[in-house]
Formats: C-alpha cells, structure tokens, sequence
C-alpha cells in the first residue's frame, strides 16, 4: 500500500486540477484515496469549501500577490485560497492552520513557496478587515460576477438569499419508496436507528436528515426503501398525473431519480422509456432501478435524434428533465461558479428549445409535458418554455397550483432554500 499523502498538499492538487476544468465530483475520488482515512472528511471539506468560497479567496489573496502564478504553479496559488479557507471559515487554531499549510509546499515538492505562502497568510491575519472592505459585492457573496450581475437582474428582491444559500452545505434528503413504507413508518425507522429527521415541506416521500449520513447507515436502503433524493426534484412526478397503463418517457433521464419516482408513485404504467446521451451516466440508472426491484426501458440516445430511440408509439406522458447550467443546485457542486461562463447560458438556452421541439411530435393530442431544469435563470426556464409556447400552436401551458415557489408566467421557480429544496424550475405543458 502507498504511503498517505499530505491532505493539504492533495487537496490542492485536486483543486489545481478542477481549475484546469476537471468536475470536482471525477476528481475527488482519485485524490481522496491518496490521502489517510482520518484525513479524509477534512480532505473533503478544504476542496468544497475553497470551491465554494472561491470568487472571495480569489479577491482577497489577489490584493496580497504581486502577480499572478504561472500555469505549472496552480498548486501553490490553490495552496493559498486553501490557507485563507481556513484561517477565515475553519475552527483549526491559525498556527496549526498557516504551519500545516506552509509544510505542504514541501510535500508539493516546491520548497521555493514556503517564504511566499507564509507571508501571505500573516498578511492576510494582519489586515483581515482591510482587505474585506475592498471586495467586490459579487466577491464578497462569493461568486462570479456575471452570475452575481444575472441573478441580481432576474430576481432583485431575493438575490442575496438566493446566493447565501448557495453558500450554505446542502441538507441530505431522502425519497421513501411508497410501494415499500409510508413516510411515517419510515421516519420512525430513522429514530430507532438514532438519526434525526424531518418530514420535507412539500414533497409527500420527502425526509431531510439533520445530518448527512453514508447509506448504508440507513435502515432498509439496500432492500429499496428509500433514495437519496432533494426535495426539489421529488416534486415532478405528482405534477405528471400518472395512470395505469399509460406509456411514459423520461428524457435526460440519468442518473434515474425521477425514473425511479415514477414507477414508485404508478408501479402499472404500460412503459417508460428512459432516455440520456451520456452511457456511463446511464449505468447507474440501471444500478438504481436494480436494487429498487423496477423496471425501464433504458436507451443511451441524442433527444433531438427521434429516429434512434423512438418506435412511432405517441407517449402519454413525457418528463424533460433538460440540460441545464445547474446553477440551482451549486451548494452541492460548487465547481460550477469555476466552470461556468455566460455564453454557455446562451447556448444551453438553445440546446433546450432544440429538444422540447423535438419531442414535441412524440406527445399525444391530450397528453402532458412536464419541462423541469435545476437552474435558478429564467434564460434556461421561462423564456424556453415562452418561445415554444410562442412557436408551437397546440402546446397549452398549463398554470402548476401548487404552495411551493414563486409563480411565473410560464412554469414556477424554486430557489435554494438553507434548509430545504434546491433550486428547480417546472412547467407544464399539454397537448391540444
């Protein structure tokens, strides 16, 4: 077995790689098994919480550099914002912190930055305050400024919630499977287990635990009982009315949950096609659909090519669960303030109004759309559904009533609440 790596020193590493444009969720677990067992929740915790807090870090050690690293040197420049992460938002002692922090340039193997990163961090515990009030306000609510500059223009009045929240460590939510358990029954099962939890607010299968917790803690979730799922998404599948045998598809379906939801809520549909262009993403819809005992016809397939995957049938009912810039659900992938740019926004916007037409043809004269994204951008949401609406004379938008989001003219939108749901976007569209 290979000797444990320095945790500070892989996790920013990791971090150097993420910035180059790897996701966060492929590279933590290449990193994290070089690092010892007892490192790895603080392994963890320094590469989420830098990323979280990165458009900050950023402002406040760019104040303290002279100049930028070169490319070669992004470790030592993550090494930085990951000492500033812990001297600001950890409760490790600052000596312990800047010593730690300082000893990983040797693990890095880059000795010349001990002088560099020392000094940095006593200039920063020096002039804290100074160096704050100089931020920008998109600095200081830690994130990119045109995604700061296009939440505060769609929705000014909920704006600093909106970005506080996506500050926040997501809550650990779980969807009971109703041909298994009740919600009741299921919540005892977690109190005799000794986790806490709590019924969700709107969603009927829905429970947030007080803290996460691995799965195989929870009782019966090998035998199928229950899925790790946000509130948010658990919210769709009521929206569709499923009845027996009716054929349904689910389009961008991975990695399955709402797949799953929906042959939990109506076990006699005739069919669901489960369809998404990714195969490895694919995978772990049929792993999820195994161990819950269900069954779907999955087909790994570009939506806008209907000829691959769709046999002519009409569907009653179809879910697009549309590609989207996630920016609902950043607490729990906070690479996307790093990743994400304006123009994909543009492009995403386009990619969706493709598909919805695409589909289109495959509904029955009578039957439901439901078009779901986890983005907070009314680019992404009801300007789509707005312009298919527009463009295509028998889609009739159908008004959700519902106690949850804020409704638009088009769909409803939910935001990232500290305790609750992420952020989603529905609207539901019927066939003349």
């Amino acid at each position: 077995m290979s000797k444990a790596q320095d945790c500070r020193a892989t996790a920013a590493r990791c971090l150097a790689s993420v910035s180059k444009g790897s996701s966060l969720s492929q590279q933590i677990p290449e990193f994290e098994a070089q690092v010892s067992e007892r490192d790895r929740a603080l392994f963890r915790q320094l590469c989420y919480g830098v990323l979280r807090w990165q458009p900050k870090l950023e402002g406040l050690s760019g104040q303290l550099l002279q100049k930028p690293f070169k490319t070669k040197d992004c470790d030592i420049h993550m090494l930085i914002l990951l000492g500033i992460y812990q001297l600001s938002d950890m409760r490790i002692p600052d000596h312990a912190a800047v010593s730690a922090t300082v000893n990983a340039t040797r693990a890095l193997k880059k000795p010349w930055a001990k002088n560099l990163v020392n000094g940095v961090l006593r200039q920063w515990q020096r002039n804290r305050e100074q160096l704050e009030q100089q931020l920008s306000p998109a600095q200081q609510l830690a994130h990119p400024e045109w995604l700061h500059q296009a939440i505060q223009n769609a929705w000014p009045e909920q704006a600093e919630q909106i970005q506080n929240a996506n500050n926040q460590h997501p809550p650990m939510c779980l969807r009971v499977n109703s041909q298994k358990s009740t919600r009741d029954d299921y919540l005892q099962q977690l109190l005799n287990a000794d986790i806490a939890a709590q019924a969700c607010s709107h969603a009927p299968a829905g429970i947030r635990l007080q803290q996460a917790t691995g799965v195989q803690q929870l009782p019966q979730f090998a035998e199928g009982w229950v899925s790790v799922q946000d509130e948010a998404p658990q919210l769709g599948v009521a929206l569709l009315d499923l009845q027996p045998g009716q054929r349904v598809l689910d389009m961008c379906c991975a990695p399955g949950g709402k797949t799953c939801h929906m042959l939990e809520a109506q076990p006699e549909l005739a069919q669901l096609l489960a369809v998404d262009i990714d195969q490895q993403r694919l995978l772990r819809v049929g792993e999820n659909l195994q161990r819950l005992h269900l069954q779907a016809e999955l087909k790994c397939s570009d939506a806008t090519q209907l000829d691959d995957w769709w046999d002519g049938q009409p569907f009653d009912r179809i879910l697009l669960d549309a590609p989207c810039s996630g920016t609902g659900v950043i607490r729990r992938n906070p690479d996307i303030k790093a990743h994400r740019r304006p123009e994909d926004i543009v492009q995403l916007a386009e990619l969706q109004l493709e598909i919805l037409t695409a589909l289109w043809p495959s509904l029955k004269p009578g039957g439901l759309l439901l078009y779901a994204t986890c983005s907070i951008l009314p680019d992404e949401n009801e300007l789509v559904v707005a312009a298919f609406c527009q463009q295509q004379a028998d889609a009739e938008h159908c008004p959700i009533a519902a106690e949850w989001g804020l409704e638009r003219p088009y769909g409803r939108q939910l935001f990232p609440q500290p305790d609750g749901h992420d952020g989603f976007y529905y609207a539901l569209l019927r066939k003349a």
